[in-house]
């Protein structure tokens, strides 16, 4: 009979109980079965900070998986909904915006959707033309109904959360369902001598002695084990994202109530970089993501706190230095860096908390209940995951590549073809041919992109080219970005001529939002009457909406 597995993870956070809660919730079907022993240790002397997360749809899979109730969740971690991410200033310094929004109608049996677009006299966002969520962000409305929705397809969303609340609700839900969970330091790793690359336990300034089949490095940009331990090197992408630090701060409702809870993330470009603003049911939480080599932390400061205006001189900010770069493999021996330890990619479209996502959903899939197979496991799941990090990589480099901002340096800097993948410039070139489809992500071969093998210490012994499976953005995503950031606008113009007739919209786009308008309440109400969050004196409420 085989021996139960015993899983121990190093580090808490929300990597760390991310991988704790799925874990359970994957191979001990919620704690009914103990088909897997689950340890997590982690440090109490760490400090403990709060930050605003925003999220992306894949993350209902996971609270599905772990058995998370979504009030129960939304009210233990302030949450609020997200439908789509606003950019704000990303194609010139004019206050212009698009929508990357999660539901999109699709016109059969062929979607010409991008061409006609391209083909009209574009006085409409494309994004408004085949999708109501960006009136409705812009409306302020929630995607669920007071009542039983009856709207036809829902609307697609995911959450605005405290991660730290996020990270204490998984772990006391976790805990209560049989994952054991240790406060102690971690003081050595070691070895096991008979297995090469293969970590036998890790001690403790508790005097714990904890041994295990598979360890998970959930230690953030510390990397205890994949990295300090086992040697794994890193591999540096700033030449394709140019931002290093971020600057934080919390913008509290009682001071600062906007009016509305928006339904959406905003990230506006600033003069080297950008900034987060993801509302939460108390607050705001707003960051500037920006590089130390175009602008000081001073300035950098100074630009945040003028974003939101006057009042926030007593508003605590904390920076945060980072670089952006992955492991050349995730998994080495028995263990597996999940979260920071494992990689890192700014946050534009929402993946810090998808990447620790991702890297525990493999993980159950790829889970080794033998010890024998775990080489091959770990061969699949390396290549998995770079292609993954390779696809953020080149779809963030996107937003920034097509810019036509010229204001600052740091504007100029990122346009400048060094500073494009060649993944992405493959893609570009070939997207000036024709639009992007389904089929262009079937073998990746696009014409001009390099075939060439990679190192074997970089990819971990898999030498084949990243490959862009279309696993996160497909070719609609793409769309959505190319043309809110008027990709081939000039080409087109010079193709249809001056005078272009207006685009039609989509009945059915105008006939659910009308139903939108009469059924949907706005945010903060939904947030009020199903969560109980706060009801502030400047509340919003559309033109028309009766409770």
């Amino acid at each position: 009979m085989t021996s139960k597995k015993r899983v121990l993870i190093v580090g808490g956070g929300s990597a760390g109980w991310m991988t704790a809660a799925y874990l359970n919730g994957a191979l001990n079907y919620q704690g009914r079965m103990k088909n897997v022993e689950i340890t997590l240790v982690e440090s109490p002397d760490i400090p403990r900070i709060s930050v605003g997360e925003a999220t992306i749809p894949s993350i209902c899979h996971l609270l599905s998986v772990v058995g998370l109730n979504e009030l129960k969740f939304m009210r233990a971690t302030d949450a609020t909904f997200k439908q789509s991410i606003k950019y704000v200033n990303w194609v010139n310094n004019d206050n212009s915006f698009y929508h990357h929004p999660f539901s999109r109608l699709r016109t059969l049996p062929i979607d010409r959707s991008g061409l006609m677009w391209l083909a009209s006299d574009r006085k409409i966002p494309f994004m408004e033309t085949c999708s109501t969520q960006p009136i409705i962000c812009e409306m302020g409305l929630a995607p669920q109904m007071l009542t039983r929705w009856d709207m036809g397809e829902p609307l697609s969303y995911a959450y605005h959360m405290n991660a730290q609340k996020f990270a204490d609700y998984l772990r006391d839900f976790s805990v209560s369902r049989g994952v054991k969970h240790i406060l102690a330091n971690v003081t050595d790793v070691k070895m096991n001598p008979d297995k090469n690359q293969h970590i036998a336990a890790i001690r403790t300034d508790q005097e714990h002695r904890l041994e295990a089949d598979l360890f998970v490095d959930c230690t953030g940009f510390r990397s205890k084990l994949i990295e300090e331990k086992l040697g794994v090197e890193f591999e540096d992408c700033s030449q394709w994202l140019l931002c290093d630090r971020a600057v934080t701060m919390h913008i509290p409702y009682d001071r600062f109530y906007p009016g509305m809870v928006r339904p959406y993330t905003t990230a506006t470009a600033l003069s080297n970089g950008w900034i987060w603003d993801i509302p939460m049911q108390n607050q705001r939480s707003v960051g500037y993501v920006h590089s130390s080599h175009f602008i000081s932390e001073e300035d950098a400061e100074k630009e945040m706190r003028a974003y939101q205006g006057e009042g926030t001189d007593d508003l605590n900010s904390r920076f945060v230095h980072f670089k952006v770069g992955r492991r050349h493999k995730n998994w080495e021996g028995n263990c597996v860096a999940i979260g920071l330890s494992g990689g890192f990619i700014e946050p534009l479209e929402s993946t810090g908390l998808y990447l620790s996502d991702l890297g525990v959903v493999m993980l159950a899939e790829h889970f080794p209940y033998d010890n024998n197979n775990m080489e091959l496991l770990a061969h699949r799941y390396n290549r998995i995951l770079s292609n993954r990090f390779y696809e953020i990589l080149d779809f963030i480099n996107m937003h920034y590549c097509m810019t036509r901002r010229t204001d600052t340096e740091f504007w100029k800097e990122v346009q400048k073809p060094e500073r494009i993948t060649d993944r992405l410039k493959a893609k570009l070139e070939y997207w000036r041919i024709k639009p992007p489809s389904p089929s262009d992500f079937e073998d990746q071969n696009f014409p001009g992109q390099s075939q060439a093998a990679q190192s074997a210490a970089l990819c971990g012994g898999d030498m084949r080219a990243a490959v862009d499976t279309a696993g996160l953005w497909n070719h609609e995503s793409y769309e959505c970005i190319l043309y809110g950031m008027n990709f081939l606008d000039k080409e087109y113009d010079t193709k249809y001529g001056a005078h272009r007739p207006p685009l039609q919209i989509n009945p059915q786009i105008i006939q659910r939002l009308q139903m939108a308008k009469a059924k949907l309440p706005p945010h903060a109400v939904w947030l009020n009457r199903a969560l109980g969050m706060q009801e502030y004196p400047t509340a919003y409420r559309p033109a028309g909406w009766v409770a």
